[in-house]
């Protein structure tokens, strides 16, 4: 734990009005959301690419992000490191008495319900009041993808969802022929709301078939950089740029890298 404290004694050093870094001195906690959003997601980047030394970097960083927090909420008197600690060794235990209580779950749809309520129980503690609504409590600031899956998921325990998967892929091509209806008439705002409920209905897709959407986008992603830089490379050998090359030269590169990569993956 020696390291532990040395952070929490750096960044008390970098927040030192007198003799701390200038740029840590003016940081307050709405600075530092755009830094810890893209700490989290340069781990799961690392993750996804199983770059283990670069993991434990990433995590450093993260956790750096952690001990502003609390250094900040420290300077005014509001919380410590410590007190972060003991609140999430106090949930963990809380939340999972099947490990610490001897607690028995028959099954795990109990044991997430037994989590959801406890969630549901600490909210009210810790307002004093009854929870606003069914998906009250979900971040607006997450990225839509994963808030339409968190939503989905919320309702779904309420009875709100399909049993079987076949109405999803109906739902899907539904608002499919609603987005072409919406195209051909041409009026650029609903096109725009179909779009979204295209992507809401996918996303319910990806959950029954229990992908998470988020992470699939986001390998998809990796997937379309990796072949348009083949594609790319192999017209710069060739002294050209793209903009020059036509859409069968450019589609047999893409075919020709999709070909290569995944010989890479075997």
């Amino acid at each position: 734990m020696k390291h532990t404290r040395r952070l929490i004694e750096i960044m008390a050093q970098l927040r030192d009005p007198e003799t701390g870094c200038p740029w840590d001195q003016k940081q307050n906690f709405a600075s530092l959301v755009p830094y810890t959003l893209e700490e989290a997601y340069e781990v799961a980047d690392a993750v996804e690419r199983e770059d283990f030394i670069d993991l434990r970097e990433e995590l450093g960083d993260l956790l750096l992000q952690v001990a502003f927090h609390a250094r900040l909420a420290e300077e005014r008197s509001l919380f410590d490191f410590e007190a972060v600690a003991a609140a999430i060794c106090d949930k963990l235990v809380r939340r999972h008495p099947h490990v610490f209580a001897g607690l028995d779950f028959d099954s795990d749809l109990e044991r997430l319900h037994f989590w959801e309520n406890s969630k549901i129980e600490e909210k009210k503690e810790k307002t004093g009041q009854e929870p606003e609504g069914a998906l009250s409590g979900i971040p607006t600031s997450l990225p839509a993808l994963m808030q339409a899956q968190k939503l989905q998921k919320r309702a779904s325990r309420f009875g709100f969802d399909w049993d079987e998967i076949k109405p999803v892929f109906a739902k899907v091509e539904e608002e499919l022929a609603e987005l072409c209806a919406a195209q051909n008439n041409g009026d650029i705002e609903p096109i725009a709301e179909e779009v979204g409920d295209l992507l809401f209905a996918v996303v319910n897709l990806s959950r029954h078939l229990g992908v998470d959407a988020e992470s699939a986008l986001r390998a998809s992603n990796r997937k379309f950089t990796q072949r348009f830089g083949y594609a790319e490379q192999r017209l710069k050998q060739q002294k050209r740029p793209m903009t020059e090359a036509t859409a069968e030269e450019l589609d047999a590169l893409w075919e020709e890298a999709k070909r290569l990569l995944q010989k890479e993956k075997l």
